[in-house]
Order: structure tokens, then sequence, then C-alpha cells
């Protein structure tokens, strides 16, 4: 058996002569410190395995950042107003203040345009499409052509994909209804374009989807004034114009069949303002309105045999249509009773109900 060999501690004094050798062979420390053998190594082989410097990954890290932030809608950037298509959307406004039009110019001239507009790309000699943004974009040619300042030739704009926002359309609404309100005409107006465009299936869903954040009785009054611009739209020459009450007559004059009437009056008229307009139209809708008035009373014997007036829950009128009222948890009923009612008669009630009831904008 071989022997074994006793191993012993070194003393103090020859771990120190140890450690003196190792400093005196390890390589001096470069000016960033000492880097062991292996994280050399390893740097090494890293460098080999990845051809491309740090800062070209960077670069490639940013660009795609950019790429991505761009495709999204979140990058702004300067558009020639060449290349910039006003009309490649049908407008839901149809008229400019001409003193707001001034008053903005003045504030970009001063201060500078603060809210981008926004456009789409689309195939054709211009390759966007405003999306929003038409006054600014209208101010910014009408300084350009004003003092021919190279600053106005292009715009700040973003780039939008008018599907992932809900719609064109919508976006356009949303954007006009934020920054300055539409009357119940454009409203009505952009509704009907927007379905014969395809964009749906009839007005009353454009009203519904475009206008969701509106109350009932606003959506009933936009469906009102879409009439008009379906049926009279073309021969009308102030419909912006038109109050609210006098659209929502001339609405509930059209679909009682007044439609050839009026166009007659409007066309023997040739108005040359708002008022003369109107004045044209008043006597139609208001041989319209008497009609519909009339209409039930033609000898007929009444639904209840009860006097005009109260019965208690039920109104008798003299046309001998019955009101009844009632109420429930949720809420309050008025019921329509009679021989002689006609679905424009009860159109037309509803109308003027949704006038009463819904607080003027």
């Amino acid at each position: 058996m071989a022997k074994r060999k006793k191993i012993s501690a070194p003393s103090p004094e020859a771990l120190q002569a140890m450690e003196d050798g190792f400093a005196r062979a390890a390589p001096a420390p470069s000016a960033t410190g000492a880097m062991a053998p292996i994280a050399q190594i390893a740097g090494e082989t890293a460098h080999l395995a990845d051809p491309l410097p740090a800062q070209s990954r960077r670069d490639t890290a940013e660009a795609e950042a950019y790429r991505t932030a761009r495709d999204a809608g979140r990058i702004v950037l300067t558009l020639a107003l060449d290349d910039i298509d006003d009309d490649a959307m049908i407008r839901d406004r149809t008229v400019l203040d001409a003193q707001d039009l001034d008053e903005l110019k003045g504030a970009i001239a001063a201060h500078g345009l603060r809210a981008p507009i926004e456009v789409f790309a689309q195939d054709g000699p211009r390759p966007y499409g405003l999306l929003s943004g038409y006054r600014r974009l209208r101010a910014f040619r009408d300084l350009a052509a004003l003092t021919n300042d190279p600053a106005y030739a292009s715009i700040p704009a973003f780039i939008r994909d008018p599907e992932a926002m809900g719609g064109a359309f919508a976006a356009m609404v949303e954007e006009n209804e934020i920054r300055s309100a539409l009357s119940h005409f454009e409203r009505g107006r952009i509704a009907v374009i927007a379905a014969q465009q395809g964009a749906f299936v009839s007005s009353d869903a454009a009203v519904a989807s475009l206008f969701s954040q509106a109350s009932k009785a606003k959506r009933s009054k936009i469906r009102s004034f879409a009439v008009i611009f379906e049926e009279l739209g073309d021969c009308l020459a102030f419909p912006e114009l038109l109050k609210e009450r006098e659209g929502l007559r001339l609405a509930a004059a059209l679909r009682g069949g007044a439609e050839r009437a009026l166009r007659t009056a409007l066309d023997a008229a040739a108005a040359q303002t708002p008022d003369q307009e109107w004045a044209a139209l008043k006597p139609v809708i208001e041989a319209s309105e008497a009609a519909l008035q009339d209409s039930p009373r033609q000898g007929r014997p009444r639904s209840t045999g009860l006097a005009p007036g109260w019965h208690g829950k039920a109104l008798v009128l003299d046309s001998g249509i019955t009101l009844r009222r009632a109420q429930d948890a949720t809420g309050h009923t008025i019921r329509l009773e009679g021989a002689h009612l006609t679905p424009a008669l009860v159109e037309a009630a509803m109308e003027r109900l949704a006038y009463l009831l819904d607080t003027p904008d």
C-alpha cells in the first residue's frame, strides 16, 4: 500500500508570495478597467457572430419603430398641398363662414398650425385624400396664394386608416362635430350621401351610426333633414339656413306628399335670399298641414261617440281621434285611436311631439 502524503495548509508568508506572483503575471488593466479572459473571449465571439456594429443595430430598431408609429398615425408628416385631394370625399360641411376662415388664417399666420390635418393614402394623381381639416387646408391654400411664402406650400398632417377609425364618414363627422357643430341639414345630407355611396344600407342606418351619441330626438330631427336633402336638395338654394322648426314642418309636408307642389313653388319663386325661399315654401307647407288636419273629417262617424275633450285619461279630438295616456314603471305612453289615422299623420304628430319634448340646440 502506497504511503499517504500528509497535506498541510500554507503559511501566511507563502500565500502572500503566491498572490504577488499572480499580480506580476496578469496583464495591466486598461483605462476602462480589466476584463476577465472569459469575458474577452465571449465578447470577441459575439462580435464575430453579429457583423452589424452596435450603432447600425440601433438605427435599424429606430427605423422600425418609426415605421410602426407612422403606420399607426402617430407621426406628423409635412405634405405638399399639391399632393392632397380636397374632394376625395363628399364633405359634410357645405358652407364656410368667411369671417371664421379669415380669423383662422390670421391665427395660422401669427402662431402657426396648432392641429395637423388628417389624410388617407389613395390611388390617383394625388397620393392623399383629405379626411379632416378642410378649413385648415383651405386656409393654407389661401395663404399660399396670397403671400407666395414657401412655408404655406406644405402642411403638417397625420396619415390615417379610415377603416381602422370606424369609417371615413364617421371620422369626418366626428371631427367637424367637435370643432364646429354641423347644421341639421349638413348632418342629414352626409347621412344620405354615406348611404348612397354604400357605406350604410340606408340613410336611417347612417344616422344611427354616424350620430350614435346623439339623443333619439336629435336623430329624429336629422332624419327629417335627410328627407329634405333627398327630395329637395337639388332645388333649395339656402337649405343650411333653414331654422329647426321650419325644417321639421317642411319634412312633414314632404312626408305628406307635397314634394311636387314644393318644387313648383321653388321654381316659380327663384328666390335670391333665405327669406324669399321660405316665403315660397310656407304656403305649400301650410296647405299640407291643413290637409293633414282635415283628412279625418270626411263625414265618417267618430270612433268613440264621445264629445271632444278630456274623459278621464282619454282626450277626444274634434276629428274623432282619441289620445289615451298611461303610465307604468318604464315611463309614459300615448295611444292614438281612430279610423282616420294615417301613417303620414302619425309621423307628423311624432315630429311635433319630438320638437316639443326635445331641448332646442
